[in-house]
């Protein structure tokens, strides 16, 4: 089975993490690398093993997600990066269309 991993990193990532597992058409886990820094950050791994939506649907939804997160976060260190079988792709500049490339290793159909 083909699975998606999205890293999160940053203060407050595991919270971020979480918001990403709460979208609607996702199913996955929360899991943690390392220990926080000095500075409070840590990586966290969502590991996405299934849609219960389009592909299109849900590169809509995380990159809303995304955007969402990044803005709620003013002046702290947070970035996310995802990658799958199709490829890898940081979320900072991606687009709609680049998402749906790395989700499609997901699509059952």
């Amino acid at each position: 089975m083909s699975e998606v991993q999205i890293t999160v990193e940053g203060e407050d990532s595991i919270t971020a993490t979480e918001e990403l597992l709460a979208i609607p058409g996702i199913s996955g886990k929360l899991e943690t690398e390392g220990e926080a820094s000095k500075e409070g950050t840590l990586a966290t791994i969502a590991t996405i093993v299934g849609l219960t939506v389009g592909v299109i649907e849900i590169a809509e939804r995380i990159y809303k997600w995304y955007q969402k997160a990044k803005e709620s976060r003013p002046g702290k260190t947070f970035d996310a990066k995802i990658e799958s079988p199709n490829g890898r792709l940081l979320l900072e500049d991606a687009t709609i269309e680049e998402i749906c490339e790395v989700l499609k290793s997901l699509d059952r159909g």
